[in-house]
């Protein structure tokens, strides 16, 4: 298969900085390494936007208020910059779904309660954020023309966060708190019951409401629940 380089367009020549560009960019003097993450947030947007093929360094630096050679500094061409947008997003996505994590319910007292407080911050903080919606974006637009995209995607993301989820789960089994045969079926089927009931509209970058949110977790967690409901309790 093709690689990501290959797809790629070849680039703009590195020109001269001119007045316009200098003057732009000392309007927001920054320090470089919140002037590379601007660079960044910036490309994502354009290559949301506008696609891989169609983005130019010129609308990048642009919106990033930075001249066009000094995002070549700072990241370099556009093709590095797209792998480098790609690593940021789903770094800084895998990072907040940790800190989520750090809220899970290890030693419950009401476990479909407290799962679905969970769930509602889950949703809130890794799928529904800006980051998220972004990488959405960008594996629905490039996904199939770029596979190293999924490569990614696979090596910052689920590849560190699914053993994580996993592993609170094998946690409640353990306690008894519910029956989990298989903790990583469950983790997984966990995150689809939440992304499920979810509105479209989070699929276009519009956050849903405090109100779409707890109707979606505890419609999953009360779905989750009856699965994984310890026998004796059933009864």
């Amino acid at each position: 298969m093709d690689t990501l380089v290959q797809f790629v367009n070849p680039l703009y020549a590195v020109g001269m900085e001119t007045t316009s560009d200098l003057s732009r960019e000392a309007l927001a003097p920054r320090g470089q390494a919140a002037k590379r993450l601007s660079i960044l947030d910036a490309a994502t947007a354009v290559f949301c936007r506008d696609g891989v093929a169609a983005a130019s360094i010129d609308a990048i630096a642009e919106a990033a208020c930075v001249s066009r050679q000094t995002v070549y500094n700072h990241v370099g061409d556009k093709e590095k910059l797209f792998v480098a947008v790609v690593k940021e997003v789903t770094a800084r996505s895998t990072a907040r779904l940790f800190e989520t994590l750090g809220t899970f319910p290890e030693t419950p007292v009401d476990v479909e309660h407290e799962l679905t407080e969970f769930a509602v911050r889950l949703a809130g903080n890794c799928m529904c954020d800006p980051d998220g919606a972004a990488l959405r974006k960008l594996i629905e637009n490039e996904g199939q023309r770029y596979p190293e995209l999924f490569a990614t995607w696979k090596q910052y993301g689920p590849g560190k966060s699914w053993p994580a989820i996993s592993a609170r789960f094998a946690k409640l089994a353990s306690a008894g708190d519910l029956d989990i045969p298989d903790a990583n079926l469950a983790a997984r089927q966990f995150m689809a019951l939440v992304n499920a009931d979810l509105p479209n509209t989070y699929y276009m970058g519009q956050p849903p409401t405090d109100a779409e949110l707890l109707e979606a977790a505890t419609n999953a967690v009360s779905t989750f629940i009856r699965a994984y409901r310890r026998q004796s309790a059933a009864g």
